[in-house]
């Protein structure tokens, strides 16, 4: 599966790391980060699939962001996560920056990776996004909910 990845275009570093949050607790969360020195940069209610609202805090000077994911409904693949978890937060997914979400779909797609979106979609922050499933290969899964972002405003 290495070799398959480094065939992917643009992947350039991690964008963030997905934090499942039950219902009521996103604020005190994005607290307990800042006391940290985390700075929370955006703040946005997700529908659709999604069905979230999430808070983006900026790590340091980098690039790199934690994302807290608070489920909307109990039809949000975030509870559902929660549930699958004793009813318990943790983490939903660590997503890598990439310079083009349809370059980076179409060499996975070509390459056997499962993929979770049919195509690259609207992501929250103006981003384009897709998944790619956990167990996207048999031989060698990944054992995580992966995404992959282009975000506009780094271009």
């Amino acid at each position: 599966m290495q070799e398959e990845l480094k065939n992917v275009p643009g992947i350039q570093f991690v964008d963030h790391v997905a934090i499942a949050v039950k219902q009521g607790e996103l604020d005190g969360q994005v607290k307990a980060y800042e006391a940290l020195g985390f700075e929370q940069i955006h703040r946005e209610e997700v529908r659709g699939k999604d069905q979230v609202r999430e808070a983006l805090l900026k790590i340091g000077e980098g690039p790199n962001l934690i994302q807290l994911l608070e489920p909307l409904t109990a039809n949000s693949p975030v509870q559902k996560l929660i549930d699958k978890n004793g009813g318990r937060g943790g983490l939903a997914h660590v997503a890598f920056r990439v310079a083009n979400a349809r370059q980076a779909f179409d060499a996975m797609r070509a390459a056997g990776f499962q993929l979770i979106d049919e195509a690259p979609r609207k992501g929250s922050r103006g981003t384009t996004v897709f998944f790619v499933h956990p167990k996207s290969k048999a031989e060698s899964a990944f054992g995580i909910l992966i995404e992959m972002v282009e975000d506009p405003a780094s271009q």
